[in-house]
């Protein structure tokens, strides 16, 4: 299928990236000279997606400025300065801004890089691969190996493309790459206050309806100081592979 709209998820606080993030929001750090949220909304743009919701918080102000310079995809804005949603709240407000067809959901201050030139991107695959009679959501997913910056915490286990929490030696463990592609209705019944993403993950899981698919390339997180350098490297060596 092709989806053509697509919640980001960039009102965190960044506490972790302090100082750097008393002075910017976390979206907005540049890795290799490009802000973080380009990243992911290049990606978004490159993979059809007309249309993003980006819920805004801690420099607020900054976030609007920078995605007002955007042409594509047509940026809209979730305030959260009066309070934060978390996850699960902040995605729930958002989609309220968009239509009933499906979504990617993404995480703005996680991106990858290192597909494979001439084949489909991840999102277009993700697309692709997510079946809403069989699916809750469809998560990007990537092997501990293919990873910088992250703490090394598993969070799933997949087993013939279905998603459970960790358990060692059940399935393939994986981590959750910050992208997935869900129906918005699936949010029908949520809180109208902050509450965690999490519990609409369980909920799926002990449904048989959380699936997952393996992420080209290679993933990146940066959530301290010290992890920029690095992140840094990995960008600077795909880019002179290229």
């Amino acid at each position: 299928m092709q989806i053509e709209s697509a919640m980001v998820l960039a009102a965190g606080l960044g506490t972790r990236l302090r100082p750097v993030t008393n002075t910017m929001p976390k979206p907005l750090v540049p890795i290799a000279g490009k802000p973080m949220i380009d990243y992911g909304l290049d990606a978004l743009a490159a993979a059809g997606v007309q249309r993003a919701v980006v819920n805004v918080h801690h420099f607020a102000e900054q976030m609007i400025d920078h995605l007002a310079r955007r042409d594509h995809p047509q940026i809209l804005i979730s305030d959260e300065t009066a309070a934060l949603m978390n996850s699960g709240g902040g995605l729930a407000r958002g989609l309220k801004l968009l239509g009933p067809d499906p979504v990617f959901v993404l995480n703005a201050d996680l991106f990858w890089v290192g597909e494979r030139e001439g084949e489909e991107s991840n999102l277009r695959r993700l697309a692709t691969f997510f079946d809403p009679a069989r699916m809750d959501m469809a998560m990007l997913c990537v092997r501990l190996e293919q990873t910088t910056g992250h703490n090394g915490k598993i969070d799933f286990s997949m087993q013939g493309g279905r998603l459970s929490r960790y358990v060692p030696g059940q399935g393939t463990p994986v981590v959750y790459a910050g992208a997935m592609a869900m129906l918005p209705a699936l949010l029908a019944d949520a809180p109208d206050g902050p509450f965690n993403l999490n519990v609409y993950f369980d909920r799926s899981i002990a449904a048989g309806r959380l699936h997952g698919l393996m992420l080209d390339g290679h993933w990146i997180t940066v959530g301290t100081p010290e992890a920029i350098a690095a992140a840094e490297a990995v960008v600077g060596k795909q880019a002179g592979a290229a």
